[in-house]
């Protein structure tokens, strides 16, 4: 058996959920595994429909971008998880063990308008506390250059130094969602199934900030002491969400 047997496997699992939670039509998406400790990701192939799709078909790729095993060729999107996990994973820290892009409708529809998602009610503030940050249109050098790295790059960038006319700084560990403007989101996770989770989570609270627009287009961002109370109570270090903590 594989050594990647368990990696594939969880690939796999979670490459099926998006299709399960309408993430996306067709093959216009991918979820990667990550190992820290082997040092690899296993990832969709390009292009195969997911009703096709076996767990032994995942494609595992290493840091430097080789492909390690698997007979097909990895997701086109592959540069960029690489690049996510290198920067976000193993230089910055945070627990990253999974990946998602898709071009899930609400959350493209807010990417291709370059705005960033406003925080409107408490179903988005469980998950984040700031606005879903929107990244630039990548230059055309950037393009030309190497595409699907720059991408994963362009990421970095705003993560560190902040989006102009958004956001400062961010930290991955807690921001845990991006959209590249013009393209789609970029989601991330501690596995590759929570990173769908979040996906999901992404998708509906960008369809609630469209609907809320369209009720009232002068809504007004949530309070942040709302926003602290919900965040915190599931994230904080005195969290009581759930059968984990104090009641």
């Amino acid at each position: 058996m594989s050594v990647y047997a368990s990696l594939k496997e969880e690939a796999w699992a979670a490459n099926m959920e998006i299709p399960a939670r309408g993430l996306a039509l067709y093959t216009w998406g991918n979820v990667s595994a990550f190992d820290p400790a082997k040092g690899v990701f296993a990832i969709k192939p390009s292009g195969v429909p997911y009703p096709e799709l076996k767990a032994e078909d995942m494609v595992v790729v290493d840091m430097e971008g080789k492909v390690v095993e698997g007979k097909l060729n990895p997701s086109s999107d592959t540069p960029t998880h690489r690049v996510l996990y290198r920067e976000f994973s193993v230089a910055d820290g945070a627990k990253i063990g999974g990946i998602i892009h898709t071009h899930s409708t609400h959350a493209t529809a807010w990417a291709q308008a370059c705005r960033p998602i406003p925080l409107f009610g408490t179903t988005h503030a469980d998950h984040i506390q700031t606005p879903v940050p929107c990244a630039p249109y990548l230059s055309k050098e950037a393009v030309e250059r190497d595409y699907e790295t720059e991408t994963g790059n362009l990421i970095v960038k705003a993560f560190r130094e902040g989006i102009p006319g958004q956001c400062g700084p961010m930290n991955p560990k807690e921001v845990t969602m991006v959209l590249v403007g013009g393209h789609g989101p970029f989601v991330w996770g501690e596995t590759a199934v929570k990173a769908v989770y979040n996906g999901a989570v992404l998708e509906e609270t960008a369809r609630m900030a469209l609907l809320t627009l369209q009720a009232n287009p002068a809504a007004a961002p949530l309070p942040a002491y709302i926003v602290d109370k919900h965040y915190l109570r599931k994230h904080g270090p005195n969290a009581y969400y759930g059968q984990g903590g104090a009641h």
